[in-house]
């Protein structure tokens, strides 16, 4: 899909979900195990989305001159990669996070550790 129609797409749920909550640690794993046939690939379609926005944000900021939320900067991030970055985190800072934080939160903390920029 090319960049312009992901990110028309990306504007176009940002303004459709305006007034959504973001879904909770606790809700991501009801989810998963809820729906038993589907749920793990909702809630991993859920992670996937969660990593585009966050990366989509990190490059905007940088692109507008200010300061990223992390930097890839040549190396491999790939939506793929969006459910383990996420487990990872929770299992390094299991103290650190509670059920009813957003699944957001813990993905960009990720992030952020795993792409720390150079400055």
């Amino acid at each position: 899909m090319k960049r312009t129609a992901r990110l028309s797409m990306l504007v176009f749920a940002l303004a459709a979900g305006a007034g959504a909550q973001a879904m909770t640690i606790r809700e991501f794993h009801t989810l998963e195990v809820k729906e038993k046939k589907e749920g793990k690939a909702y809630a991993s379609y859920y992670l996937v989305g969660v990593l585009e926005g966050l990366r989509e944000a990190s490059d905007t900021a940088r692109r507008t001159g200010q300061k990223p939320l992390f930097c890839v900067d040549g190396r491999r991030l790939e939506p793929s990669m969006a459910r383990s970055i996420f487990e990872s985190e929770l299992k390094r800072n299991a103290e650190l996070y509670e059920a009813d934080m957003p699944v957001q939160l813990v993905l960009s903390a990720a992030l952020q550790n795993s792409f720390r920029c150079a400055s």
